[in-house]
């Protein structure tokens, strides 16, 4: 899969430098892989959550932190809408068009 918005992976990190080593390896696992559909995906991450609107939520360090992703399965693409704390996460009041 390609990342887009790999910035906001950067920018994350050099906010919140304890996230670094984990998104680095969410990173890492998503580019490795070529999903077909959300099954292969759960395959992979079996804790991600599916919130509509082509939308995910992925628990980044055990849960400390989320990161919300547009996935196109057949485009091969990955689009990073959203990485914050739980607190953060929690205060988002449309997660479908985030």
């Amino acid at each position: 899969m390609r990342i887009i918005t790999y910035k906001r992976i950067k920018e994350f990190a050099e906010k919140h430098a304890a996230a670094e080593i984990a998104l680095n390896s969410w990173f890492h696992a998503v580019t490795s892989k070529n999903w077909k559909h959300i099954n292969e995906l759960k395959a992979d991450f079996n804790s991600v959550d599916y919130v509509g609107n082509h939308r995910f939520v992925f628990n980044i360090k055990g849960n400390t932190y989320q990161l919300i992703a547009i996935i196109s399965f057949n485009a091969k693409k990955v689009y990073i809408r959203f990485i914050g704390t739980h607190t953060e996460y929690d205060k988002i009041k449309d997660i479908k068009n985030i």
